[in-house]
């Protein structure tokens, strides 16, 4: 390639061509190529917009038209030479159609800049993520409830700081998982609104001379509104800053949930099983089945992060409008989406293929007092004031760890010793069914509120 043609897009104020290794090092191709249908889709919508408003002709843009998806067709089928040279996926697109159809591939640049053209590729790739993302949550919440629904009364001991606190149902622990997906489902879409603005018709920083109509534009790409100031269009990078945030918060719940399931699938708990399709051995040791799934899942989340303090750092103390800079967001940015793409799947692979190990589960939840809290509201019933109860109970529990004895084991006398007003009914909300069927309220532990609440919840999806 000729210093002239490397340079034939913005050489004409150069004196000599760029350092090998600038030219390398400044080069964006090699990632942002993945953006090649977000561009070529712009273009087109750019070239159409331009006849419309009398700047080329009805023949020179069927003939861009017709280039791009030529274009777009070899980029498919994997034929379509990328050059360094080049620069970014832009220039690399604009000289290949200049290459296809002469003189009239190089205006389709007219009335812009690479700096609204970027900004418009990048909110058109990351709606689209956006939108995929949407439907794995949506399956994730699906499966969450189609388990939810059939563990409604399948009892577990709950826990606070990992200790046992309250029986609760392992139907109500999904749905907890549920309720924490449906808040970064709603933060999706809250933030897709922020995403759909159109920065196209900016041009470099100050707008432009020619007549175009940016609502046609905006009309033709699916964008709600278009950006309306030009310096903030084509510097904002608040959108992806948002996203990577939701993502780093997605990825918080999903490393929690891992948690759980590391810790349930061994063998101090045994809660669950995972199919071996979700797990991997050792290979030195035969009798390991490590939940890999979760792990990195796990792992992962602090890549995502990473990613979130990345974008915030790199805008922080930029000028406006554009600077080089923000060639440094598409790497970050890209990662972050496939990650919790890829993270989201493949929860949603596994949530609804999960084998919980009933009895061991509500075997756990017999230990630890589980139902103490529920002997305190007992007394209080019975007219006793709560801090009283604690204390009674706090013995009664006193008693049961030396005698090794759980609350519901003890006979009436025993209970009777540290309370007279103790009776026969005692035994109704010792119970671990007793104990959750009581909290039958909405948002609570019992059957019946959970059946209720995925019905509640499929309505929502």
């Amino acid at each position: 390639m000729t210093d002239t043609q490397q340079n034939q897009l913005w050489g004409g104020r150069f004196t000599e061509s760029t350092d090998a290794f600038v030219q390398a090092f400044t080069a964006s191709v090699n990632f942002d190529k993945r953006m090649y249908a977000q561009d070529i889709r712009g273009s087109i919508a750019h070239a159409t917009m331009l006849a419309e408003a009398g700047v080329l002709t009805d023949a020179e843009r069927d003939a861009i038209i017709e280039g791009l998806n030529t274009i777009k067709g070899e980029i498919e089928r994997g034929e379509f030479q990328w050059s360094v040279a080049l620069e970014d996926v832009h220039m690399n697109i604009e000289a290949r159609l200049t290459d296809r159809i002469g003189i009239t591939g190089k205006k389709l640049h007219t009335g812009r800049s690479r700096n609204d053209q970027v900004a418009t590729d990048i909110r058109l790739w990351l709606r689209d993520e956006i939108d995929f993302i949407d439907g794995e949550m949506k399956r994730l919440m699906e499966g969450f409830l189609g388990l939810a629904e059939r563990e409604a009364a399948t009892i577990m001991p709950g826990f606070t700081h990992l200790q046992t606190a309250q029986p609760v149902t392992f139907g109500h622990h999904l749905l907890a998982w549920f309720e924490m997906i449906r808040r970064d489902r709603e933060r999706l879409a809250d933030c897709r609104k922020r995403v759909n603005r159109m920065p196209l018709g900016s041009a470099a920083l100050a707008g432009t001379t020619y007549p175009i109509i940016r609502e046609r534009t905006r009309e033709l790409l699916g964008f709600d509104e278009v950006c309306f100031n030009s310096l903030d269009a084509v510097s904002d990078r608040d959108f992806a800053i948002e996203f990577c945030a939701l993502a780093a918060l997605c990825m918080t719940h999903l490393s929690r949930m891992s948690e759980e399931l590391v810790l349930w699938t061994s063998a101090q708990f045994q809660f669950i099983n995972l199919p071996d399709r979700f797990c991997t051995g050792s290979s030195i040791m035969p009798q390991k089945k490590n939940p890999d799934v979760p792990e990195l899942v796990r792992g992962k989340t602090g890549r995502v992060n990473g990613h979130l303090i990345a974008l915030l750092t790199l805008m922080k103390s930029q000028p406006l409008a554009y600077n080089k800079d923000n060639q440094e967001d598409k790497e970050p940015l890209f990662d972050a989406a496939d990650t919790l793409k890829g993270c989201l799947r493949a929860f949603a692979d596994m949530i609804p293929a999960i084998e919980p190990n009933r009895e061991i589960m509500r075997e756990a939840a017999r230990r630890g007092f589980a139902t103490a809290t529920d002997l305190a509201d007992y007394l209080v019933r019975k007219g006793i004031a709560f801090r009283d109860a604690h204390e009674i109970v706090g013995k009664a529990v006193a008693h049961g760890v030396a005698s090794k004895k759980d609350l519901a084991d003890m006979s009436l006398s025993e209970l009777q010793q540290f309370s007279n007003e103790i009776g026969e009914d005692v035994f109704d909300v010792l119970t671990l069914e007793g104990s959750v069927s009581a909290r039958n309220h909405i948002g609570g532990t019992a059957p019946e509120q959970v059946r209720a609440a995925v019905s509640r919840s499929r309505q929502l999806l």
